[in-house]
């Protein structure tokens, strides 16, 4: 018996047990966030004796007569003033680290009272943000203390919910005292815990499979082998080829493959079961390379042939234009896979609807989307599954795929109870979709005065053991591999490939921040060969309205790539060593795809509750799509409600990708207000009571090798031009963003987005790894390399640019282009400060580096 205080009372422990698994299942403390359970991330931090502590490598038999608090134990006066603090400085995105960061705030605060930048940035060091790039956590931090320190009242909330105004998030407030609801917070009486037993190879025949032992372990409620499953054995977005569970006498493809479902009463005996599985495998060569998969007597991982996918795009005459040209390079350039780190695991959450259909709770990124491929892997039609989105701890892209939740589904509809089903952080690293790998040799072309002529390039993507949005990614790394240049000889093929490897799909960026880092490190070499700067060359090819783009759209007249580029100028000049990179992303799925945002209005008790399916993952679209209801409607706040998304009363919107949800639910949501408004002009709200008004925006693009002279690919860009500065020991100092985001729906969440953006691509070029081992991950959260508070630069944010006003108020996507330009840019910069030119990603012999290369 374990005696200790948490939150001003006196508890006992029965057992030794990890304190977050105390706090959380015992005593549902749930701001306690599990994040990793490897002491990693810092989102379960807890102060004991006034010392921030992590709860996950804390035994309850080593805190006798400690005193641990909680941000449930914060007064009251402490929770508004870190609620407001960290709301008002824009520090809350997905929302999953904030409470870790308020207590690390508050063990800092009740210690100093007015810290320096430096002092807070070290009292995070152990808080893992994927989000926010610290930024903004840290402004939270300062106004915190000046709050608490002269005792200053709490000011109301300024600016109203308007287009262009600083309008603070709508689920802040919760997500800063730990009141917001995720998945794994669900507590549901008689809740069961489901899991997996996974291959322990890449690669290897499944010889046999004996769970008897298991099946007969009192308080085991199901053990299911494929054999059992009640609907289709594959699931997959776009093609069906990921197994639900491999069967005896099949294949694995991948580390991690599930062979064996099983639901027990609780998490411990979970695992007991788990260890009572016997599988007879037949460990098989894997394929870790697409070289190897490609090569004439490599086994088939699907089907028969192992490229996913090939796109080929052509415009003008490219060899001809290169031949012709003054200047030439050709480099062969290397991007790793990338972990997503987000700090929420997948979980998921599937009961018994009671009429023969399944509730799923979930924290993905398109709620029909788990809807459809769940209701094929129970058999059901759809309208007997009903998905519910609760807090979503952060996506990237990598929470778009079906990881657990059709494994709950299964387990609940089989067992006929309530099933909790969680990814642990090492199964996590292991089975999502990451960041493709890429090998791309380009050649890019000029005249004698640095003007683009043409360019040649060869994309190699590996898409791991699943398509995933293999084939998209492939397409989008095509699209936009020549930039956002004025030139038109391109040629450019592109094939993804299946390997043994985990699977690669969606990630920020969506294989534009691979493309875009060889094609902007060809023309840093260029520019070097004409004798002109890395400013000069961009400005004279920066795509121009009324211009041709490379794939041969029309640029239209919101194009601000220009702009960007002259926010900058000033700070090139003066810095003449920058590094600078220029890119383009897309707003929408685009090339000839059904692209439709919908968004439904309904009135109840006099407030207007918004309804879509759209998933706000972190980057505040309900915030946002609360401002354009606002805005049209001329009406306050107060009186609009957005709802979470759950397919039994909200219309389908897509998934979250493609930086597509503020313009096409936006202008969705617009479209919807200008019917409800168009109401009021005869009815008040009150009478208007029940009614529902809905919008929807479809977006008309041209398919891809469309023979249409100037296709349109995809209804809206964004452009941006970063600049990198590096101090004299090489070190990074500023980092300067100038993005055109079109207008700006909420400046202070777009310079969030970016900050957030430009950190995580920080990391990308220069510490983020994921070494594979003949196919088997070789990294833990706390080694992936990912950026810390302490290691960030000054971010610079200039927000700039001209929409389209008829669609969404001119709004374009920024969720993407905000990592894409800031590896070529840290490349570029290092190129002029020691005159090495490194194609491979992360960068080597840089004071960032793990390891040197062998020059």
């Amino acid at each position: 018996m374990f005696n200790f205080v948490v939150n001003g009372e006196k508890v006992q422990c029965r057992e030794d047990k990890k304190l977050i698994t105390f706090l959380r299942e015992d005593l549902n403390l749930t701001s306690v966030k599990n994040g990793c359970s490897e002491g990693a991330c810092g989102t379960c931090m807890v102060l004991v004796d006034g010392v921030a502590k992590k709860a996950c490598v804390l035994k309850t038999g080593k805190l006798e007569n400690k005193n641990i608090i909680t941000v449930e134990g914060l007064s009251e006066r402490e929770k508004q003033v870190y609620a407001h603090a960290f709301m008002e400085a824009g520090a809350v995105q997905c929302g999953f680290c904030t409470p870790g960061m308020v207590i690390s705030a508050k063990g800092l605060l009740d210690k100093i009272e007015n810290p320096t930048e430096e002092e807070i940035k070290n009292a995070l060091k152990n808080n893992i943000c994927r989000c926010t790039g610290y930024v903004k956590i840290i402004e939270g931090v300062k106004l915190a203390s000046k709050l608490l320190r002269e005792g200053l009242p709490i000011a109301k909330e300024a600016g109203e919910a308007l287009v262009g105004e600083n309008f603070n998030r709508i689920d802040a407030v919760d997500k800063v005292i730990g009141r917001a609801e995720y998945v794994d917070d669900i507590r549901i009486e008689e809740m069961i815990y489901g899991g997996a037993v996974r291959s322990k190879y890449p690669r290897a025949l499944i010889k046999d499979i004996d769970i008897r032992d298991a099946k007969e372990l009192p308080g085991v409620y199901a053990v299911i082998t494929a054999e059992e499953l009640p609907g289709s054995k594959k699931v997959g977005h776009i093609i069906k080829d990921w197994d639900v569970l491999i069967g005896k006498g099949e294949i694995t493809h991948c580390i991690g493959d599930a062979i064996v479902l099983i639901a027990a009463e609780s998490k411990e005996l979970l695992e007991k079961a788990k260890d009572l599985i016997k599988i007879n495998f037949e460990e098989l060569p894997p394929l870790t390379c697409p070289d190897e998969a490609l090569k004439d007597n490599a086994p088939y991982i699907h089907g028969n042939t192992n490229v996913l996918t090939e796109q080929y795009l052509s415009f003008g005459n490219a060899e001809e234009a290169i031949k012709n040209s003054k200047y030439v390079v050709t480099n062969k350039y290397s991007t790793p896979f990338t972990e997503h780190a987000f700090l929420e695991t997948e979980t998921a959450v599937a009961m018994p609807d009671g009429k023969g259909g399944i509730i799923i709770y979930c924290a993905d990124q398109g709620i029909y989307q788990t809807q459809k491929e769940c209701a094929e892997a129970l058999g059901l039609p759809q309208s007997k599954v009903r998905v519910i989105s609760k807090m979503v701890g952060g996506g990237f892209g990598g929470k778009e795929d079906m990881t657990v939740q059709h494994h709950a589904a299964i387990l609940a509809f089989t067992c006929n109870k309530p099933v909790k089903f969680a990814l642990s952080r090492s199964e996590s690293i292991r089975l999502h979709p990451k960041r493709h790998a890429m090998e791309i040799e380009i050649t890019t072309a000029c005249d004698e005065n640095g003007y683009l002529t043409g360019m040649k390039a060869s994309i190699i993507a590996d898409t791991g053991a699943y398509a995933s949005l293999g084939g998209p990614v492939l397409q989008r790394a095509c699209t936009h591999a020549a930039g956002p240049y004025h030139y038109n000889n391109i040629n450019i093929l592109g094939k993804a490939v299946y390997t043994n490897n985990p699977p690669a799909g969606a990630f920020r960026g969506f294989g534009v921040t691979q493309s875009c880092f060889a094609t902007e490190c060809n023309i840093n070499q260029l520019a070097k060969m004409v004798g002109i700067n890395l400013w000069e060359i961009r400005y004279r090819n920066a795509i121009r309205p009324g211009q041709i783009l490379p794939n041969g759209q029309i640029a239209d007249d919101s194009t601000s790539l220009v702009e960007t580029l002259e926010a900058v100028k000033e700070i090139c000049e003066e810095n003449p060593k920058a590094g600078i990179a220029c890119a383009m992303k897309n707003s929408g799925i685009g090339v000839g795809l059904p692209d439709i945002g919908r968004c439904k209005l309904m009135v109840n008790n006099g407030k207007i509750y918004i309804h879509s399916s759209a998933a706000c993952i972190g980057q505040g679209l309900g915030t946002i799509l609360t401002q354009i209801v606002c805005e049209t409607l001329n009406i306050e706040s107060g009186k609009v409600i957005y709802a979470a998304p759950d397919t039994e009363n909200c219309p389908d919107s897509g998934n979250t990708t493609a930086s597509r949800q503020t313009l096409f639910t936006g202008e969705a949501a617009k479209r919807a207000s200008l019917k409800l408004l168009e109401a009021l002009q005869h009815e008040s709200l009150e009478t208007l009571e029940g009614k529902e008004f809905y919008g929807e925006f479809q977006g008309i693009t041209d398919k891809m090798n469309s023979p249409k002279e100037n296709p349109v690919s995809h209804v809206a860009y964004g452009y941006a031009t970063q600049v990198v500065i590096l101090n004299e020991e090489g070190r990074l100092q500023r980092v300067i963003a100038a993005h055109d985001v079109g207008t700006a729906v909420n400046p202070k969440n777009i310079q969030g987005q970016i900050e957030g953006g430009v950190v995580m691509s920080l990391g990308y070029a220069l510490t983020e790894d994921f070494p594979l081992n003949s196919g088997v991950p070789k990294v833990k959260f706390g080694t992936l390399g990912l950026f810390k508070a302490t290691e960030i630069p000054e971010i610079e944010c200039f927000i700039l640019g001209k929409g389209n006003e008829e669609l969404a108020y001119g709004a374009k996507g920024i969720g993407e282009i905000c990592s894409i330009p800031t590896a070529p840019a840290v490349t570029g910069a290092y190129y002029n400060y020691d005159g090495i030119f490194r194609n491979k990603l992360p960068l080597v012999d840089t004071p960032y580096s793990k390891k040197k290369s062998n020059k």
